[in-house]
């Protein structure tokens, strides 16, 4: 929560210093968020491969039918989450945001306040595709070879990257952020965004405790478990997931409350830590409707074929994000602006939009484990 608190203050902050900063000062700050700026995107595609090769191997560690089961499930209901939130998001906000416009990301540039004094050019190693495809390669040579070299050459990279992102980008992220309302506040921009944003979160909020309840219904369609128990039951895991912003540090609460819903405990404890990693409902449905709010607000075309696309990469690249809050939108930059066009501007407004209700999908995505949990237990108990 500490850098939810952060990013809140820097926006504060950065609208302030919109008003007040001299043009030398501005400018300054702008070649700062530009090099930042260009070190996020040089990082991307290695945070992919850092993320996704090692999550696949781990799971090439475990055989048999309830993994390829458990994983076909969460991926299956991540997509659909993300497709529904699509539905939902194209069907309100354009109600919500009626009227209210950002100026085209790239006019941006023509304010001579917010143009940088010099730019560092970061050009990243590789595509976000060719990271993706990288990262399937390894991690499924990695799960088939016997040897633990390649594997724990993953591990030591993914630990790497994940230093990066807790060392460098997380600390100095609210510094970014407070630049970009800087520079919305100097070109008028500002007022837009904190309207959206209060709408915005609002209608999440409700939506995804409407996901949360479908789950369930589901869930008990298979198990024959009661839907509205089994979610008072799972309250204790949710509200530590609105603590500690980490489906990770959750796990022993989820696998707990998840037992006492009456799924077995041998098939608790093995579903409950996978999904922990390869179950993103909840992070999805943010991501899917941050980016519809965004691209209304821009005027950007957008369909759903466009979205489908969008939706079945990000259920396989925010798999294994990692323990640090934002970590899903962090591994989705690069989906952003391949697949749906974002700017950097647009990105780090996804990011602080993101952020300020990462809890909340936190807590979906391992209150949702559960109702995977007794899906999982019905099949293999009818088998």
């Amino acid at each position: 929560m500490r850098l939810l608190v952060k990013i809140l203050i820097a926006i504060a902050l950065g609208i302030g210093a919109g008003y007040i900063f001299p043009e030398w000062l501005s400018q300054a700050w702008a070649t700062f968020n530009g090099i930042f700026s260009q070190f996020l995107g040089f990082l991307i595609p290695l945070l992919i491969v850092g993320f996704v090769a090692p999550a696949i191997a781990e799971l090439g560690k475990s055989a048999g039918k309830m993994l390829a089961v458990t994983a076909l499930i969460a991926y299956v209901m991540t997509f659909v989450v993300g497709i529904g939130s699509y539905a939902a998001a194209n069907a309100i906000f354009p109600a919500i945001l009626d009227g209210k416009l950002l100026a085209p990301a790239e006019q941006v540039s023509e304010v001579v306040a917010t143009l940088p004094y010099f730019v560092v050019e970061m050009p990243p190693l590789m595509g976000v595709m060719s990271a993706l495809i990288l990262a399937f390669v390894l991690g499924l040579g990695s799960a088939s070879l016997e040897s633990m070299a390649l594997r724990n050459v993953l591990n030591d990279f993914r630990d790497v990257i994940n230093r990066a992102i807790a060392g460098v980008i997380i600390p100095l992220l609210p510094f970014y952020i407070f630049g970009i309302f800087m520079n919305m506040t100097i070109i008028g921009q500002v007022g837009t965004v904190l309207s959206t944003f209060a709408s915005i979160v609002a209608v999440i909020f409700v939506m995804h405790i409407a996901v949360l309840t479908l789950q369930y219904l589901l869930a008990s369609a298979f198990s024959g478990l009661p839907p509205f128990k089994s979610l008072k039951t799972m309250l204790p895991a949710y509200f530590t997931a609105l603590g500690t912003q980490s489906s990770a540090a959750t796990i022993p609460v989820t696998l707990r409350q998840t037992i006492a819903c009456g799924v077995d405990s041998s098939v608790a404890g093995f579903v409950v830590p996978l999904c922990a990693t390869i179950h993103m409902s909840g992070s999805t449905m943010k991501i899917v409707c941050c980016a519809i709010a965004l691209m209304l607000l821009r005027d950007m075309p957008f369909d759903i074929g466009m979205f489908a696309g969008f939706i079945g990469m990000l259920a396989i690249t925010i798999i294994a994000a990692p323990g640090v809050p934002g970590g899903a939108i962090m591994a989705s930059l690069g989906l952003l602006s391949s697949i749906l066009g974002f700017s950097e501007s647009d990105c780090a407004l996804m990011i602080a939009l993101y952020i300020a209700m990462d809890s909340f999908g936190t807590a979906c995505n391992i209150t949702g484990d559960g109702a995977i949990a007794q899906i999982v237990g019905a099949i293999f108990r009818k088998k």
